[in-house]
C-alpha cells in the first residue's frame, strides 16, 4: 500500500506523519532520514495493528499542491 506522508521543517530537524495512520510519526535531521524513518514506523504501525488484530485501513489522503 501507499500511504501519504506529510514532511513538515521543525525548529532544528524534520518531522513526518500520516494523515490515513493517527499516531504514526517519526523525526528526522535531514528530508532523507526522515524519510527512512517514517517508512520504518509506518511498517512497525501496521506490524503492531496486526497483532492487535485491527483492520488495516485503505490509503485514502490525497496530496496536491496547489497555486496560490
Amino acid at each position: 500500500m501507499r500511504y501519504a506522508v506529510v514532511i513538515e521543517k521543525a525548529d532544528g530537524n524534520y518531522s513526518a506523519y500520516v494523515p490515513d495512520l493517527p499516531g504514526c510519526v517519526a523525526t528526522g535531521q535531514t528530508v532523507i532520514e526522515v524519510e527512512r524513518e517514517i517508512t520504518e514506523a509506518i511498517q512497525f504501525h501496521l506490524d503492531g495493528m496486526r497483532e492487535d488484530g485491527l483492520e488495516i485501513p485503505e490509503p485514502s489522503s490525497l496530496c496536491e499542491y496547489v497555486n496560490a
